[in-house]
């Protein structure tokens, strides 16, 4: 089957920057401006972010019930797969093939971009593919040849869609893969009913495992405690008569929010499943807080904060201004350096606000070409350009009625869009591409940017009345380097979120205080990340792993940075050497067998990169 995107355009796209929207469609578009902003290497031959063998199995017990709901319905494609020449996966949220069944042959040829089971596919690590780009749009989307970005994939064609839990929760993703010269459209039909047949298992495992948990709570449930049941995603399934009698829509609501409604947790006891060994739940016991004289039950309390708070004097001062703003509609701008949590402030401001109950909707304006900016923001009319979808689109503004909308690295957008974005905020109204009739919005608008707004509108290349407009009531949100005594609040809130229950040793956090975070909370929670899978088990004196970890994002002091002199691919080979140093613990061997290159020439760039 021939591609819609032929091999000058990519060509053309990887060398220049520059393509033909009429020639691609959108979501390729997206996904190609996604991957040049992250510098994915378009020249990639294989694969290269494995998991050992242990994380593998660990990977696999941490997906356990997807595992169970999908190998029944992949293990039926065996045969189909095989007299297709073509194979069927199965994907976890992370980008991980967990299973690979079908034909011997092109499993093999597969094989040969380390295509296989325990690599992780995503749009980061390989560029855009069908795997990575349902991840990212939780979309099912077919890419064939050269639309794929890297020329790993060049000679395959991929279809995938994704797997979501009832609550809308991304779970998975399934993909079908052959040559390229064996692709089908039925591909897509085919991914997307193997898909809906795994979320129907999965839905049925759901209401079994929901059976169980109220049946080992049900004679807890009649008496008159304030009790609460959660499933194991922290989702509230059942209450109390006494709860159930104040707060009658709880179901779905998370465990964190019960404090919305003047309740704290006393006690908290996790429920096993019939089978043993299996968490399926927890059982909160809880009380309310002192009531008002009024009130026959406490209000809600009047702060909420779904992160951490942490303990600095910096950060209680953005709760601080948080809570003054939040309950008003004056426009918000967050301004602070990358990876500082711009958006969990954001989100605060409107879960305290009064358009709670209303969407959140985010949108970062840095990694969408300006070319889809106006149709993603206002929307567009049917037949407003080919390619429209019928009935047309809504915007991120119009998404956002009733709610609040985040628009992350205002900083970026072009000068003719401010123009545009302008008159909405004026005017609060929307008129979407190629459409005729204006749309009343009622919006709250939140801002955010790493750079210095008020030196770009004295310089000319923000407009002012736009700044102005935005700059209501600005927010610095400080970098974690000034606020390191948060740093144990952050770790302990990271192992909360991903199940990690372990006792980080205070040599650890001592270490990570020490660093400074150029990359700030983001780049923690990814080194938190890779010491999860390095060393999920924390032993005391081992805090030699954290140096190891933080070893190749810490700057020599009296060195130029090594990447100023670098051009792109010299920088990905970098990457690349650091990668499998970290994955061979240093052993500089096993580093270059791991990236299939002569010894002599992973000294020599050794030598060249400073590593």
């Amino acid at each position: 089957m021939q591609s819609v995107c032929y091999l000058s355009t990519w060509k053309r796209f990887v060398s220049e920057g520059v393509l033909d929207p009429s020639r691609i469609s959108k979501r390729i578009i997206e996904s190609w401006h996604r991957c040049k902003n992250k510098q994915v290497d378009p020249y990639l031959q294989k694969g290269r972010h494995f998991l050992t063998k242990e994380s593998f199995q660990q990977q696999k017990e941490k997906n356990k019930l997807l595992l169970q709901a999908a190998l029944p319905a992949l293990k039926r494609m065996d045969r189909m797969m095989a007299e297709l020449e073509a194979v069927v996966l199965l994907i976890d949220p992370s980008g991980y093939v967990l299973s690979i069944v079908g034909n011997k042959k092109v499993k093999y040829e597969a094989k040969r971009i380390n295509f296989t089971e325990g690599v992780r596919w995503t749009e980061e690590e390989v560029g855009t593919n069908a795997i990575g780009t349902a991840l990212q749009t939780k979309e099912a989307i077919m890419i064939s040849g050269s639309e794929h970005y890297s020329v790993a994939s060049h000679n395959w064609s991929c279809a995938a869609a994704p797997i979501h839990s009832r609550e809308g929760e991304l779970l998975g993703v399934i993909d079908i893969s052959c040559p390229v010269d064996r692709a089908h459209p039925f591909m897509l039909g085919m991914v997307a009913s193997i898909a809906r047949e795994v979320e129907k298992e999965l839905s049925v495992q759901a209401h079994k495992q929901e059976a169980d948990l109220l049946n080992q709570c049900a004679h807890l449930l009649d008496g008159g405690s304030l009790i609460a049941v959660c499933n194991e995603k922290g989702r509230v399934v059942a209450v109390s008569r006494d709860l159930r009698w104040h707060i009658p829509d709880y179901r779905e609501l998370k465990r964190e929010q019960l404090v919305r409604h003047g309740l704290k947790e006393k006690m908290a006891s996790v429920i096993v499943a019939s089978d043993p060994n299996r968490v399926i739940g927890t059982c909160l016991y809880l009380q309310a807080v002192e009531k008002s004289p009024e009130s026959d039950f406490p209000e809600a309390p009047s702060f909420y904060f779904e992160g951490t708070a942490g303990s600095s004097r910096s950060f209680q001062q953005i709760l601080e201004d948080v809570k003054r703003v939040a309950p008003t509609d004056a426009s918000v701008c967050l301004f602070g350096e990358t990876g500082t949590g711009k958006e969990v402030i954001a989100r605060a401001l409107h879960d305290n606000s009064k358009r709670r109950n209303g969407p959140f909707i985010a949108l970062n304006c840095g990694a969408l070409p300006e070319e889809l900016m106006e149709s993603e923001l206002f929307g567009y009319a049917e037949g407003a350009f080919t390619g429209a979808k019928r009935g047309g689109h809504k915007g991120k503004f119009e998404q956002a009625q009733g709610g609040t909308i985040f628009l992350d690295e205002i900083g970026e957008i072009s000068p003719a869009m401010q123009v545009k974005l302008l008159r909405v905020l004026q005017e609060r109204k929307v008129t979407p591409v190629g459409g005729m009739k204006e749309i009343e919005l009622d919006v709250r608008i939140v801002a955010a940017t790493h750079r210095d707004l008020r030196r770009l509108a004295e310089e000319g290349t923000f407009r002012k009345d736009l700044y102005y407009r935005l700059h209501v009531y600005p927010i610095y949100v400080p970098p974690l380097r000034e606020r390191k005594e948060d740093i144990p609040h952050l770790v302990r809130h990271y192992c909360e979120q991903h199940h990690w229950r372990v006792r980080v040793p205070e040599e650890y956090i001592q270490r990570l205080k020490q660093y400074d975070w150029p990359g700030n909370i983001r780049e923690l929670f990814n080194v938190l990340e890779r010491l999860r899978i390095s060393s999920p088990l924390l032993e005391p004196g081992e805090f030699y792993i954290v140096d190891k970890l933080l070893a190749p994002n810490a700057r020599q002091p009296d060195a130029e940075p090594v990447s100023c002199k670098l051009n792109v691919r010299e920088q990905i080979q970098k990457e690349l050497m650091m990668e499998a140093l970290r994955k061979t613990q240093g052993n500089v061997s096993e580093a270059a067998k791991l990236l299939d290159m002569p010894r002599s020439t992973f000294y020599r760039r050794l030598q060249r990169f400073n590593l």
